[in-house]
């Protein structure tokens, strides 16, 4: 993760020695962000269920949805810190509402971290009682940029 916040701060020193402009339009947009949370978030969520033994949860059943905003003002696409709140199903088909912190690198990779404890922290406990690293506390994930 340090490696990538530190070539994401070269590729910003560079942008402003040679004239980029920060607010111009690029590929990191929030549809694209959005987009790749879901899918990610989807995934994380079918390998979560199994390994904490619990009954198959289908990924239309939770129907997650993103909404990614820029943390920078004024900025609508581009690499840095976002806020990912994202909507889904959860037990027992009640609305769930977590918010996620993101760090876009400008290759199109991301670290997202829940704020607060509403995922139940970073270890969970299966039925069984034993302890599992929460996927969706932490992850990481990427998509083509391009």
């Amino acid at each position: 993760m340090a490696e990538r916040r530190l070539a994401a701060l070269v590729m910003t020193i560079a942008c402003v020695a040679y004239g980029c402009r920060a607010n111009r339009p690029g590929p990191l947009t929030s549809a694209r962000i959005e987009a790749a949370i879901e899918t990610t978030f989807t995934n994380l969520v079918d390998l979560q269920v199994a390994r904490l033994g619990l009954p198959p949860l289908p990924a239309p059943d939770f129907a997650a949805t993103a909404i990614c905003r820029h943390q920078t003002a004024g900025r609508e696409a581009g690499s840095g810190d976002w806020t990912c709140t994202l909507v889904w199903q959860g037990p027992n088909r009640r609305t769930v509402r977590d918010v996620y912190d993101l760090f876009v690198t400008t290759d199109g990779c991301y670290t997202a971290t829940v704020e607060g404890e509403s995922l139940g922290g970073p270890v969970l406990r299966t039925p069984g009682g034993a302890q599992v690293r929460n996927l969706l506390y932490v992850f990481e994930g990427c998509f083509d940029p391009t």
